[in-house]
């Protein structure tokens, strides 16, 4: 096994998709009982995510999942990719994560974002419009009050606290791209950039988070995780096939504005796709790192030295729920990853 992939840490941000035939609770069930497996497998961290009104994803309120999540796993970390701060106000949020981190000392990850709901309806039932995340230095501001309740050196509010928040420290992070890697630096903050299709534009990223980068109370060096799509299978079309899905979904949401549950992959091989539908879906499955394991070392090997990266954070998505654990336990073995004892990890047809 590569030296550089065996220093680096893999993790695992999960949607909580829905699949054709499953409601969205079994969806956030099946989140719970993945994140069990994985903490078996070894991976450093367990994510969720914020999506509002959209069909084809369950996870909506990430720091009340989160908590299921820490409930049911003893050691994996567990957090938010992420909360997105300009839809809460940061009180609410410091108070969400002090909970979290009062909960499960240690083993809390607040990661945070700036994006508002993807229509004008959503936004405007969120009190939103895209002004909210027009200028960085909103959401810079957003960082630096939701930072200041937990250190109390916020000055905004003086009479106010957020408690349990305050003295408490859960790991924070910004999804950035572009002017996000500038504020996660001048916070001196850790930064979660990608996706890995991306490559030029993540490693810009990457060096300007580095450059800027000022040591803060949360971290002390630059701390980079790489995010993006990671399909291990026994052969390259095996893997590939696992892109299907979410390639397909992804194609029809562009082309009729709505994200679909997940469908079979040999269903959507049958499909007869409109031109612009297929150009969607063709792009979808392009650059994301695939294939059989020696492959996929040798992809992973590249994007990390190039990149320098901490970490990886991985957010496949698949309509085979057993495919998918599959990969994760083949990217387990690439990655070098430990078993962890945990006592009793469900499998997914458990209810």
């Amino acid at each position: 096994m590569s030296s550089v992939i065996a220093n680096t840490r893999f993790s695992v941000l999960d949607r909580s998709r829905t699949r054709e035939g499953q409601d969205a609770p079994e969806a956030l069930r099946d989140t719970v009982r993945l994140a069990r497996r994985l903490e078996a497998l070894g991976y450093h961290r367990f994510w969720v995510s914020e999506h509002h009104s959209v069909p084809g994803v369950a996870g909506s309120a990430p720091t009340v999942l989160a908590a299921a999540v820490a409930a049911a796993t003893s050691t994996i970390r567990v957090g938010t990719g992420g909360v997105m701060l300009p839809n809460h106000r940061p009180l609410v949020v410091a108070e969400q994560f002090g909970v979290l981190e009062s909960l499960f000392p240690g083993r809390i990850d607040m990661g945070i974002g700036r994006s508002v709901g993807f229509t004008d309806g959503i936004r405007r039932a969120l009190g939103k419009d895209k002004r909210a995340v027009r200028d960085p230095e909103d959401f810079a501001g957003q960082i630096g009050e939701l930072l200041g309740w937990f250190t109390g050196d916020q000055d905004l509010f003086p009479q106010v606290h957020a408690l349990p928040a305050e003295g408490l420290r859960p790991e924070p992070f910004v999804l950035a791209m572009g002017e996000g890697a500038d504020i996660a630096a001048a916070a001196g903050l850790p930064m979660v950039v990608g996706d890995l299709r991306g490559r030029e534009r993540m490693l810009r990223a990457v060096e300007r988070y580095r450059e800027g980068f000022r040591p803060s109370v949360w971290s002390d060096r630059p701390h980079v995780i790489v995010a993006g799509t990671v399909a291990v299978a026994a052969s390259e079309e095996e893997a590939r096939r696992l892109l299907i899905p979410e390639a397909w979904s992804m194609a029809h949401s562009r082309t009729r504005g709505v994200f679909p549950p997940l469908a079979p992959a040999e269903r959507i091989e049958t499909l007869t796709m409109t031109a612009k539908e297929r150009e969607f879906y063709e792009s979808g499955l392009r650059g994301h790192v695939h294939g059989t394991e020696e492959q996929v070392a040798d992809a992973l090997e590249s994007v990390i030295r190039e990149s320098a990266a901490d970490e990886v954070l991985v957010t496949t998505s698949t309509y085979d729920r057993d495919a998918l654990l599959e990969s994760f336990t083949r990217l387990a073995g690439v990655a070098g990853l430990g078993p962890v004892p945990v006592p009793n990890p469900p499998t997914f047809s458990a209810g």
